[in-house]
């Protein structure tokens, strides 16, 4: 395990030179709390008060163990959001551990409230984004091996795959502390209640019976 101290340092050296996305906070800590009664609401959480915070709001062991990948992409993240992480609330970023089997796919995603800056920590990742129409939907693609970085900038369509023949890791941090995703397949051929067939036999120039047969797929959430 020699190599995590070496990519939590890249990752934290990352972290403090990137812009939070969130607002800047107003007041020390602000740990979450689901007690309303006890709390003040700021910014899509409660806050408890901070004399009643311990060191423990500020810890998260959620990254000790791999994710299980036994499942149809072959990949598991772990987040580590405001939604997990308390102590997290207004602080402006997140984290997440990304497991990948050989072969394991994290799906095309965005995050649509915060970048993700990327470490590598063991195996092989063929890893991109893709920009918007103003730039004509160019693909930005690199196979990334131990110790590297990638960033995904805030909103693009992404995604990162195991092109290795064994396992790898990789954590990723981003700059909010409820950052979302959306896999772009789940969203469009999962929805519910399904997006109409009209809009996706046109969208996707495909016939009827293509798109009935999508929409009927099992569409796995690795988060």
């Amino acid at each position: 395990m020699k190599f995590l101290p070496i990519s939590f340092l890249i990752l934290a050296l990352a972290a403090t030179t990137a812009f939070a996305y969130d607002p800047s906070p107003l007041q020390d800590i602000c740990v979450a709390t689901k007690d309303m009664n006890s709390g003040v609401f700021v910014n899509g959480m409660f806050c408890k008060d901070p004399k009643q915070a311990t060191a423990d709001d500020f810890v998260f062991m959620g990254f000790r163990n791999p994710g299980n990948t036994s499942n149809p992409l072959g990949s598991k993240v772990t987040p580590a959001s405001v939604n997990e992480f308390a102590g997290l609330n207004t602080l402006g970023i997140s984290m997440a551990r990304l497991d990948f089997a050989p072969g394991g796919l994290n799906p095309p995603h965005t995050h649509p409230r915060g970048t993700e800056v990327l470490v590598v920590v063991e195996g092989t990742l063929l890893v991109g984004f893709v920009t918007s129409n103003q730039l004509n939907n160019t693909l930005f693609t690199k196979v990334l091996y131990k110790g590297d970085v990638f960033v995904f900038p805030i909103g693009l369509i992404h995604f990162q795959l195991n092109i290795g023949n064994t396992y790898a890791l990789a954590f990723a941090g981003l700059s909010s502390q409820n950052p979302g995703v959306i896999t772009i397949a789940n969203a469009v051929f999962g929805a519910k209640p399904p997006i109409s067939d009209d809009v996706l036999t046109k969208a996707f120039q495909v016939d009827k019976k293509v798109v009935d047969y999508l929409q009927a797929q099992f569409w796995y959430d690795n988060n």
